[in-house]
């Protein structure tokens, strides 16, 4: 039995296996995961239907299991329509999801394009479709190294 909150167990295979650098990608509903992916990323589909599973939710249980060092969101182009909105509401959900898990990390826009270029790295070894229909609700996670001692 595990004391994390995730127990998915094809999830749980890939993190074991990953290792410092390593990335992985929490898509929202919009997210073009069969194609935008890293050569060695396996794809685990969550959406099971509209908002059921959120990208928020699946980066609590990633976040309670792995160590992370850096979380990055796609960062909105200042041409995109949406960009005059202001900074997506999921943003403040992750933020607030970071700060549950008393995690010192901060969110990290990287500009769409150069997010797609992120994810096409050789590191990235997982994406985890999500059915989260949030607008720009995409979240990048590399990974950092296991310390010896308490979490």
């Amino acid at each position: 039995m595990l004391y994390h909150q995730l127990v998915h167990p094809r999830i749980n295979e890939v993190l074991a296996r990953a290792g410092h650098h390593s990335r992985i990608l929490i898509a929202d509903g919009n997210y073009p995961a069969s194609t935008k992916k890293g050569p060695n990323a396996e794809v685990v589909c969550l959406n099971l239907s509209p908002g059921v599973v959120t990208v928020a939710q699946v980066l609590q249980a990633i976040l309670s299991a792995a160590p992370i060092d850096e979380v990055n969101t796609m960062g909105i182009p200042a041409d995109d329509s949406y960009a005059a909105q202001g900074e997506p509401p999921a943003w403040a959900e992750y933020r607030a999801v970071l700060q549950a898990a008393g995690s010192p990390l901060v969110l990290r826009p990287i500009l769409k394009w150069d997010f797609y270029e992120a994810v096409n790295s050789p590191d990235h070894v997982l994406t985890v479709q999500t059915a989260d229909q949030s607008l720009w609700a995409n979240v990048l996670l590399t990974m950092g190294c296991r310390v010896p001692g308490p979490r």
